[in-house]
């Protein structure tokens, strides 16, 4: 699946959907009229463009997510490493920390993190 790109209206709809997901797509209607101004037309039609992206669906008037929130932030996050650090994790790390200092618990929670992955990637 390609990475999926959402503007930040986009983004503040689809958080309606993943905190209330599975809903029906009248009360969708309601809560983005609530948080976001939108009209019925409106909220029909990002919702149209956000299934054809393959995020959510809309079926016998039920919507609800055909990707989590933390699968689709770890999509964006992966594109972002590819995209600018050329797929190296360890060049986005270093700019990442650069001028920053870790905490000892800091430090401790990604060891934590690297020898997790690391046992995963083991034989």
């Amino acid at each position: 699946m390609s990475t999926i790109q959402l503007g930040a209206v986009e983004t503040k709809f689809a958080e309606i959907i993943w905190e209330n997901a599975p809903l029906p797509s009248s009360t969708l209607v309601k809560l983005s009229e609530e948080a976001l101004g939108w009209k019925k037309s409106t909220t029909y039609t990002v919702l149209k463009r956000l299934c054809e992206k393959g995020l959510f669906q809309n079926e016998n008037g039920v919507v609800s997510a055909r990707m989590s929130k933390e699968a689709f932030h770890a999509a964006q996050s992966k594109q972002f490493v590819a995209d600018s650090f050329n797929g190296s994790l360890p060049a986005f790390l270093a700019a990442f920390m650069s001028g920053k200092n870790l905490s000892q618990a800091e430090a401790q929670e990604i060891q934590t993190m690297i020898d997790a992955y690391r046992k995963e990637d083991t034989p």
